[in-house]
């Protein structure tokens, strides 16, 4: 097929995508990522890859389809495999918001394509199942097995229907290495430099309940007891503006080097450089460097003439890899201090930070992939400071997962402000060119 009808084909297969409403959300009846399990499987068949629909429950289905690979069964053990990776739901949105209706998948005169998921991720979705296809219909086979695996209920994960439990529900999906979502990004930086973002990993989460302690008293005379309110209110400041003090992080050391060219010992001086060259990424790169506290929600008495005795605010706590929950106690403790009563508490447990290696077989193939387009930008690995499924490849089979589409002529601006927001969109031409790149890693990982 030519360049022009494979493009034409990755169009459509992400308009359908988008025009299958998918919405996540904590309501019954929402989510419907069968929808677009079934469109997936039905296309992928037609091109004889073996594709089914698992499912926890009936209406939140993900695809798992797989282009076996020539070493396959009792003589290929060692024969290492690829996942391409994604998810089918999408955030809640408000059509009121939007130029064009969020789930039509509008393409303008310019080429922009317009929809709830356009960038997060159907378009990857998308580009990823064309990618199979295009490798399929031209014979491609494969060292080992070459995975597609595209899950419901990323944006929330509260019905555990989606990664985590189908890596449990079927242990023969273990890739050794997987691509995902979570990079591509292009930064023109103030030096004419432009960097091209691949994700290496995401930091883990533990929350953390801080509980000042006072006692109860009636709010007409506010100086019986001790309220536990004005106790938080001087507990809150003292975690700071949530920011770990500056440390030699592997993946923050990484992104300075990628940066700077160099290995800077003054790590208050590289972050000024880093933050000189991006506006924004100084301070990025400072909150990879070790455990963030952003205090996001209070309650204290659910009655206004009472004073209560205990006040609480939830933080939402990042972790880099290798931290504990006693490292994390540790380091809230000594932002608080000794001298105001209070109490911890952990409402979820930890879930641990992972990442994989920032020169590894996917880094490699993306490099070579840049090199031979003859593109100008130079790979800066991260670790997202958010969350995605590719933790959970890793934790189940040591999976070197990656988060990486590449984009050309969709500015970072337009990507960034897209993430869960209105008017999410992307260029068509970044659709076949990630389409190309997955295409191009099959080949070079697996071929």
């Amino acid at each position: 097929m030519s360049d022009e009808s494979v493009h034409d084909e990755v169009i459509r297969v992400a308009r359908d995508l988008i025009r299958l409403d998918t919405t996540n959300a904590r309501e019954p009846g929402l989510g419907n990522e069968t929808r677009c399990a079934e469109y997936l499987v039905d296309y992928l068949t037609g091109f004889g890859i073996e594709a089914e629909v698992v499912a926890r429950t009936p209406h939140r289905g993900n695809v798992v389809a797989r282009i076996p690979g020539v070493s396959t069964g009792s003589a290929g053990q060692g024969a290492e495999s690829l996942a391409f990776v994604g998810h089918t739901d999408v955030v809640p949105c408000d059509p009121r918001d939007w130029t064009h209706p969020p789930f039509e998948g509008v393409v303008d005169d310019d080429g922009w394509l317009w929809g709830r998921g356009a960038v997060d991720m159907k378009n990857e979705v998308a580009a990823r199942a064309v990618a199979m296809a295009e490798l399929a219909r031209n014979g491609f086979r494969p060292r080992g097995d070459l995975w597609f695996v595209a899950v419901a209920d990323e944006e929330d994960g509260f019905e555990d229907v989606g990664m985590r439990w189908l890596l449990e529900e079927r242990t023969d999906i273990r890739p050794t290495h997987s691509v995902n979502e979570g990079g591509g990004e292009r930064l023109t930086l103030t030096d004419g430099r432009q960097m091209i973002c691949y994700s290496v990993g995401e930091k883990g989460t533990l929350p953390v309940q801080v509980v000042a302690v006072g006692e109860a008293g009636h709010a007409s005379v506010p100086t019986l007891g001790r309220n536990a309110v004005p106790l938080l209110a001087r507990l809150i400041p003292r975690l700071g503006n949530g920011l770990p003090e500056p440390s030699a992080a592997p993946e923050a050391m990484a992104m300075l080097k990628a940066l700077l060219g160099r290995d800077e010992a003054d790590l208050a001086r590289a972050l000024a450089e880093a933050e000189a060259l991006y506006e924004g990424l100084g301070e990025t790169i400072r909150a990879l460097m070790g455990s963030t506290f952003a205090p996001t929600m209070l309650w204290g008495s659910n009655k206004r003439n009472v004073m209560p005795a205990r006040a609480t605010v939830e933080v939402d706590c990042r972790v880099n890899p290798g931290t504990t929950p006693t490292d994390v106690e540790a380091r809230v403790r000594s932002l608080l201090g000794s001298d105001l009563p209070y109490e911890l508490e952990w409402p979820e447990p930890m879930v641990p930070a992972t990442s994989s290696p920032v020169d590894g077989v996917v880094p490699t193939a993306i490099a070579a992939f840049l090199e031979a387009e003859g593109d100008p930008g130079v790979m800066l690995p991260t670790l997202c400071t958010g969350f995605t499924d590719s933790n959970y490849l890793r934790a189940a089979g040591g999976t070197h997962a990656y988060g990486f589409s590449p984009f050309r002529t969709t500015p970072n601006d337009v990507l960034e402000a897209g993430y869960h927001n209105a008017n999410e969109r992307v260029h068509v031409d970044d659709l076949l060119l990630s389409m190309r790149f997955h295409v191009d890693l099959a080949r070079r990982v697996l071929g």
